[in-house]
């Protein structure tokens, strides 16, 4: 029997769709729960107006990029639109709070999760799902203002990640914010590990 003490903390990956909500989940999860950890990406990309270094993004260059990955300091990382920029996930923040016995929460893409399963199997990854299909889609075409052709490829990207729900531990559904943010905290905190998805709505 392992004992609190030496018990580790648990890795909750957060992934699903775009348009799904994910970003607005997580910056509610910070309003309500403001001392919870999350991971904090390294990316080239450059800083936006607002963003602090360090709290939305770690900024690094495209060299000391290069030097992480050589020096095995990201658990996952990827190219972002097409190779514009990189971001990953860095490694030693994550290992210190799981040795610790505290959580951590790490936001990426469906690619990013399957990347985190791989280099940690015990992580629990948990999936955002929309509410239904056609609250997606409106989600996703918005106010109009993409070429439909963009449309098209966005629609076809989501129903590849909502095919992929049954890869993970647990299912949230964004029906409202604060309830899915609330469910979140609870599967980071409480769940146990499933072998078979739950559902949280």
């Amino acid at each position: 029997m392992t004992s609190d003490a030496n018990r580790r903390g648990r890795l909750v990956v957060l992934a699903g769709p775009s348009g799904v909500g994910k970003s607005s989940v997580v910056h509610e999860l910070r309003r309500l729960y403001p001392d919870l950890w999350f991971s904090v990406s390294a990316t080239t990309r450059e800083q936006r107006p607002g963003e602090q270094d360090g709290v939305d993004y770690r900024f690094v260059t495209a060299d000391e990029f290069d030097r992480m990955i050589k020096d095995d300091e990201l658990l996952e990382w990827a190219e972002i639109h097409r190779g514009i920029h990189r971001s990953g996930t860095p490694r030693t923040p994550i290992e210190e709070r799981l040795a610790a016995g505290l959580p951590a929460l790490v936001e990426v893409d469906l690619q990013g999760a399957r990347n985190l399963r791989a280099a940690m199997p015990e992580a629990f990854l948990v999936f955002l799902s929309p509410p239904s299909w056609e609250a997606l889609v409106e989600r996703l075409v918005g106010r109009g203002t993409e070429a439909p052709e963009v449309v098209a490829r966005r629609l076809r990207t989501a129903r590849e990640e909502l095919a992929a729900q049954s890869e993970f531990d647990a299912v949230v559904v964004n029906t409202d914010l604060t309830s899915a943010a609330q469910d979140l905290l609870k599967l980071i905190l409480d769940k146990p590990v499933s072998n078979t998805p739950e559902t949280h709505e």
